[in-house]
């Protein structure tokens, strides 16, 4: 099985929680899950890894499952892993703190690194409860950010629900795409890619677009209460350029009250 899933875990009981929502990505995704341990003891390491796999084969018995010690610091390691990966997932602990040593400023560190999209759990929300997907179009370049939304959706079987937090704004007189839901003639921004084509593709998954009439960051906060996870995207600024997360990104990944995944643009 050439699919795979990558998790970090760190003996904390968050780390325990990205477990399992590592694990149910895997079966949901039909790839294998891979868990790392970056510390500079092995035999710290060993009953980690050696816990978190005994957890796995007792509720996913049927889940390909494999173990790595990584040397060196813990966004290194796990950017290394992610490669050719289809997610990686770290945990989060608390309002703004990423757990431990092992989390320290890793998501951040991980959405300008990784070689694709990067789950970081936050709230209390199980991954399998049924909620819908909620899109962040942040950018006029998303287009990746909302493939990926898309898919999420029609692999959980939910509705999606889209919610613009434009930055980069500019006059139009009417709307290129069902995305935004602003009126004909207000500020808008125009897609780079075609929504309204992956509506089409993805025609099974019921897609709401949502009006923002207040501070973008709080109507997104305000709408992840209520979503199984929710979607940003992470940009190039320039040719060759590491992405970065935009103002939203950095307000979910501290205070969300889900999921995040960060989609990193090719």
């Amino acid at each position: 099985m050439t699919r795979r899933v990558v998790v970090g875990v760190d003996g904390s009981l968050i780390a325990v929680r990205a477990l399992d929502w590592a694990a149910e990505e895997a079966v949901r995704r039909g790839a294998a899950l891979h868990i790392v341990y970056a510390v500079p003891d092995r035999d710290e390491a060993q009953p980690v890894l050696a816990s978190a796999e005994a957890r796995i084969h007792e509720r996913y018995p049927e889940l390909p499952c494999t173990t790595a010690f990584a040397e060196g610091g813990a966004a290194r390691a796990l950017t290394r892993e992610s490669e050719g990966a289809d997610l990686t997932v770290v945990g989060t602990r608390g309002l703004g703190r990423l757990t431990g040593a092992l989390f320290g400023s890793v998501s951040l560190r991980l959405a300008a690194h990784t070689h694709g999209p990067l789950l970081v759990v936050r709230g209390d929300h199980r991954c399998d409860g049924g909620r819908e997907v909620l899109l962040g179009l942040e950018s006029d370049s998303d287009a990746d950010a909302a493939a990926y939304a898309f898919q999420e959706a029609e692999r959980r079987g939910v509705r999606l629900r889209v919610l613009p937090a434009w930055t980069h704004r500019h006059t139009t007189p009417e709307l290129p795409s069902p995305v935004t839901g602003a009126n004909p003639g207000q500020e808008q921004a125009v897609p780079h890619f075609d929504v309204a084509e992956l509506r089409r593709r993805y025609d099974g998954i019921g897609v709401e677009s949502l009006t923002v009439r207040t501070d973008p960051a709080q109507a997104m906060l305000e709408a992840t209460r209520e979503a199984a996870l929710v979607v940003v995207g992470a940009h190039r600024h320039g040719h060759g350029t590491e992405p970065r997360l935009g103002p939203i990104g950095h307000t979910l990944l501290h205070r969300s009250h889900c999921p995040v995944v960060v989609v990193p643009t090719r």
